[in-house]
């Protein structure tokens, strides 16, 4: 039975895929509906993290777009924030692990090879038959990307801290969003799920920036979106050029509540509060 459930899935995530067009849109629908509960204008908003944030190569769009489902369950099933973000990161964190057990690395650029800041590459990639490698990937992951989302969610969260701070969360907050969408970008928290890789609070903005133009119907998705640009120069204005959070703190966090003390301590609150003011850049 789970033989013939796994290859299902795999041949409806090729469908899927091919209808969203994205893989960051594509696997926030796919799991938000095997939880039940699809979310279309947030999912539409989740297109700009394909290709490893905006195309800059970094995290796969897959686990970006599994790390807002993981959120938005999260916070469906414990009807607390506090309790949403903890499940947030600790599910990412277990995702994420899932998807590096099946690639061996969590970079769109390692994955595709293409360097997708150039033309050239991105044609290459798309006459050469590189393309597929994407499709294929999906087939495969998406079952164990299923059965991970269920053991993340699942793992215990009484000893993680009352009151959890996540980097993402609170650029959302302070952008002025809603409970549940602080919630849903809570597990990019420490370059998602804690892993340091490229900075979980800059994809925060990116998605809420891009959630308020789908809402007011102004939203379309290319490869060239001269707000999201405008976001991306704001953030390595102050970051020097560098993307990956472990760099950028100076460290990794082993624990949330290593993080969540970085954060309360000041850790990274100016990097915070300039991404929170690119609300206005719409």
């Amino acid at each position: 039975m789970k033989f013939f459930k796994s290859n299902k899935i795999k041949r409806d995530t090729k469908r899927v895929f091919l209808k969203k067009g994205t893989c960051s849109r594509t696997f926030f629908y796919l799991l938000n509906r095997e939880f039940g509960y699809p979310i279309d204008e947030e999912e539409e908003a989740a297109d700009p993290l394909a290709g490893g944030v905006v195309q800059l190569g970094y995290q796969c769009g897959m686990i970006w777009g599994a790390s807002f489902a993981l959120g938005a369950e999260s916070y469906r099933r414990t009807g607390d924030l506090n309790k949403a973000v903890n499940m947030a990161i600790q599910s990412t964190r277990h995702v994420m692990n899932s998807f590096i057990s099946r690639t061996n690395t969590p970079d769109c650029q390692d994955i595709t090879e293409t360097d997708w800041s150039k033309k050239y590459s991105i044609f290459k990639f798309m006459i050469t038959g590189k393309m597929f490698t994407c499709f294929k990937l999906a087939e495969k992951w998406a079952p164990e990307a299923f059965d991970a989302a269920a053991e993340g969610l699942a793992m215990d969260i009484s000893g993680l801290p009352d009151k959890p701070v996540s980097c993402a969360s609170e650029v959302v907050r302070k952008m002025g969003g809603s409970e549940k969408e602080t919630a849903i970008v809570a597990g990019l928290a420490g370059g998602m799920g804690l892993s340091g890789n490229g900075c979980g609070a800059l994809g925060a903005a990116i998605w809420l920036n891009s959630l308020s133009r789908v809402r007011e119907g102004n939203y379309k998705y290319t490869l060239s979106d001269t707000v999201l640009e405008k976001i991306i120069k704001t953030f390595y204005d102050e970051t020097d050029f560098e993307m990956e959070c472990n760099k950028i703190c100076g460290r990794k966090f082993n624990s949330i509540k290593e993080h969540t003390d970085f954060i309360q301590e000041g850790g990274c609150d100016k990097l915070i509060n300039v991404l929170a003011s690119t609300r206005s850049l719409q």
